[in-house]
């Protein structure tokens, strides 16, 4: 599998570049674990953190899942891996696969896709119910590029550990 990174627009409005921003973000981490077995995915950073590639995949489903599916298109629906609404449950991917992680992380990401592109602006609002606050959409995809952001980082230090590949 190879993952293609595509570049923001250096002259894109704010929503396309938002979008641009949060692709490439997505497709960096879906290149920190391309050539990996499902093994080598699960393989943990140091004790006591449970960190791995696909756990941090599995993390970004819920991401993905809770922040456009739920607080922006209102949808009553559970996370993916915790009835109890459990972001941490994620992360512990001792018997997951790559194929169920990335299915599920890419099945939230086509419906984040979906919903930011029928949202008449970056100004539609969602509702947090978890902090009873109202959101708009620009703030979502900030957030989220954010997240990524983060995450990528420490995607970077477990491919290294993984196999010693380095880079972006």
């Amino acid at each position: 599998m190879t993952t293609e990174r595509i570049g923001s627009p250096l002259t894109g409005d704010e929503r396309e570049t938002l979008r641009a921003f949060l692709d490439f973000h997505r497709a960096t981490l879906a290149l920190k674990c391309d050539g990996l077995s499902d093994e080598e995915l699960r393989r943990q950073s140091m004790p006591p953190s449970a960190l791995s590639l696909l756990g941090l995949v599995r993390h970004m489903a819920e991401v993905e899942r809770a922040w456009f599916r739920r607080i922006m298109d209102r949808e009553d629906v559970p996370l993916v891996w915790s009835e109890t609404g459990d972001f941490q449950q994620a992360y512990d991917a001792s018997s997951a696969t790559r194929a169920e992680a990335f299915n599920a992380w890419e099945r939230e990401v086509e419906h984040a896709q979906r919903i930011e592109r029928a949202a008449a602006s970056l100004d539609v609002t969602g509702h947090n119910v978890r902090s009873g606050e109202t959101v708009s959409l620009r703030l979502v995809m900030l957030h989220l590029i954010h997240e990524y952001a983060r995450h990528n980082g420490h995607a970077d230090l477990l491919r290294e550990g993984v196999d010693g590949t380095v880079g972006v």
